[in-house]
């Protein structure tokens, strides 16, 4: 299989993806978060997307908004003012790149076998992800259902699959699936990472990025056996432990791989 375009060996740099935007003052997963990440020189954003009741995405991670209750029985307008939709979201994202986490609930009352979570988000990335002038937007997600409905939706988008620390993951078979799939990247837990697993996945043609860690240490490790990216509440710590030399109102200089 053939090495993805957005996968530059060599002289890469590993990304560096602000979880729910950064970490700060800000609240996380809302549009001052994601202009924090832009200002402490983020490559990236990384963000959680769910439906509303009356079909908007919004960017938030728990399934309940405290004070408000289930985000899939409100509607957009019920939400607190500082959810974003993931329309105003992503364009306050210009110029990085994005990951967009689709929350899908397996079970209970907030399960939608139709993933229409999934379909929405991937027909907006896919069709409006130039005019939001991001880098690079990936979708990834826990859910394989939700990731295959994606990719019957825009089968251009590049998805990323969730792994890691909640069950045990039988790596092979992560890879094989995701290659099969024609997914782009795999996304395990940073502890699952070795650099056999590295090695293995870009034979696969797949990019590996890594949630979420915060160690300069570990950091420094993972970008050492080439680990594409990173996920991290501690933009600057990262940047920090990757030998990153920044200015003061421009970006990271060098090339850097999604």
């Amino acid at each position: 299989m053939a090495l993805p375009q957005t996968l530059n060996r060599g002289h890469r740099l590993t990304a560096v993806y602000a979880h729910r935007g950064s970490t700060g003052p800000a609240r996380e997963n809302t549009i001052d978060a994601f202009i924090a990440a832009r200002r402490r020189l983020a490559d990236g954003v990384e963000l959680d997307v769910r439906r509303c009741a009356d079909g908007t995405l919004v960017v938030h991670h728990d399934a309940v908004v405290p004070g408000a209750g289930p985000v899939d029985s409100l509607t957009r307008a019920e939400l607190p003012k500082w959810v974003p939709s993931l329309h105003e979201a992503l364009a306050s994202c210009a110029d990085l790149l994005v990951n967009v986490e689709v929350k899908s609930d397996t079970e209970g009352p907030a399960h939608d076998p139709f993933e229409r979570c999934a379909v929405a988000a991937a027909r907006m990335c896919a069709d409006g992800g130039s005019g939001f002038g991001a880098a690079t937007i990936v979708m990834s997600s826990f859910s394989l259902p939700a990731l295959v409905a994606a990719q019957g939706e825009a089968a251009e988008l590049q998805l990323g699959w969730l792994c890691g620390a909640a069950a045990i993951v039988d790596l092979s078979a992560t890879l094989e699936t995701a290659a099969r799939l024609g997914f782009a990247a795999v996304h395990p837990f940073h502890m699952l990472i070795d650099p056999a697993f590295v090695q293995d996945a870009h034979r696969a043609g797949l990019a590996v990025r890594a949630w979420t860690v915060d160690d300069p240490e570990r950091i420094a490790e993972l970008a050492a056996i080439g680990t594409d990216a990173v996920v991290t509440n501690d933009v600057r710590a990262a940047l920090g432990a990757l030998g990153r030399r920044v200015g003061k109102n421009g970006p990271p200089s060098g090339t850097i791989s999604p």
